[in-house]
């Protein structure tokens, strides 16, 4: 009874009901396009710098995290990765070989990362090859070096000449060798292009005295948002043995980045809701007060004030669920079209995320969180905006009320 009596009630002022719930659509519709597009961004930028450096997950050796030393190393074999390549979220399993050499070429030296690659896989995951600007891609049995660009301006040397390498192998074993460059990578981060060496992994393994082993075996997903129950799922599957990394344990200064960049959006989004808020909240309590008598009536007749606190939680609930049915039936097209078709920048700004690497065009993220967190924060905004009129209507005061009294309560 109170379910139908609610619902009649909204529609003796159609007009009321539709344009309080049309701005709970609005609301609705402008916060999940600024998250989808926010959230976008931010997994597209993840997944852009993970391809460039760390990957999304990393497994490592317990130890390598604090000693980043090259002594403590993983089975570089099918038999130690089969369990990650079973894991139907991980689309790229990779072995790397990471550490610091001294770098020495005509009369200059320099502090230099080394890292040992699976030529075929790691163009594969993150088109290496496409980032060579002089030369060419080496081949897995190459005993030749790609440099980064910052390195070969800093040595003043070119494709052909003659780089050393010198550090510390397995076990304190002396690492040294002399190549020849086979290629120059350009990276759009100056913290990679300035301080990069690529050997193929064979050629590192010897380099460094590792035999069948890497400092790290570096992973991507299928779908990022599963990414921390494949990350759980591992380490289950491998135990205390195996550190399983994901990229924001790897990179914690682009997770402060996004933290930061993610809450002045939800700031807005909640402005937004508390202009709303405001037009639900008069719209609330206009509907008690211009109904007071009415009230008195139900409450002298032998309604129950729980029972007509009901009733109107019913009729406020029934309008919060209208504007959502409205603002997802229009969000959700919307959102879909830019999902497969992105809005495409141009112009300098493009320019820009063509040399950082990055795809030019503003990513949507389609996730059921978003929907859900937003539905939420629609939903307990009504419950606020409803404290005060059902507070009212609790203490409405039934003589005042039935007179026709202005103050009731």
């Amino acid at each position: 009874m109170l379910i139908k009596l609610a619902w009649r009630n909204l529609w003796r002022q159609k007009r009321r009901t539709l344009l309080t719930a049309f701005a709970l659509a609005l609301a609705l519709i402008l916060s999940l396009l600024m998250r989808s597009i926010q959230e976008g961004s931010y997994t597209a930028n993840i997944e852009n710098a993970a391809r460039l450096s760390t990957g999304l997950i990393q497994l490592q050796n317990p130890e390598f995290k604090e000693s980043q030393s090259i002594d403590d190393l993983l089975p570089m074999s099918d038999e130690f990765i089969q369990p990650a390549k079973q894991q139907p979220n991980i689309e790229f399993t990779l072995p790397r070989i990471e550490t610091f050499s001294l770098a020495a070429a005509k009369d200059k030296s320099k502090g230099v990362m080394v890292v040992g690659v699976a030529p075929q896989e790691e163009n594969a995951y993150s088109k290496l090859a496409d980032k060579v600007v002089k030369g060419e891609y080496f081949s897995e049995n190459d005993k030749s070096i790609l440099l980064s660009e910052g390195l070969s301006q800093f040595f003043n040397v070119d494709v052909g000449d003659e780089v050393v390498l010198y550090g510390q192998g397995y076990r304190g074993q002396t690492a040294a060798g002399l190549y020849h460059i086979r290629g120059i990578v350009h990276f759009p981060m100056p913290e990679l292009n300035n301080q990069l060496v690529y050997l193929p992994i064979k050629e590192a393994s010897m380099l460094f005295s590792t035999e069948n082993q890497v400092t790290a075996w570096v992973l991507h997903t299928r779908d990022f948002s599963q990414l921390r129950q494949t990350v759980n799922d591992l380490q289950i599957g491998y135990g205390s043995t195996v550190s399983v990394r994901p990229w924001n344990d790897l990179s914690p200064e682009m997770e402060q980045q996004i933290q930061i960049d993610r809450v002045s959006g939800i700031v807005m989004m909640y402005i937004l809701y508390g202009i709303v808020g405001f037009a639900l909240f008069a719209t609330l309590l206009m509907m008690t007060l211009e109904r007071q008598r009415e009230f008195g009536v139900m409450l002298a007749t032998g309604m129950g004030r729980m029972r007509l606190l009901q009733l109107l939680i019913f009729e406020s609930l029934f309008i919060s669920l209208l504007g959502i049915a409205i603002g997802l039936i229009i969000a959700s097209p919307v959102l879909g079209y830019l999902y497969f078709n992105p809005i495409t920048l141009t112009g300098d700004t493009a320019i820009a995320m063509l040399e950082m690497g990055y795809e030019p065009i503003i990513p949507v993220l389609i996730s059921s969180w978003l929907f859900i967190n937003q539905i939420m924060v629609v939903i307990g905004l009504l419950f606020l905006c409803l404290l005060y009129p059902l507070w009212r209507i609790y203490h409405l005061n039934i003589v005042s009320a039935l007179k026709g009294g202005s103050h009731a309560t």
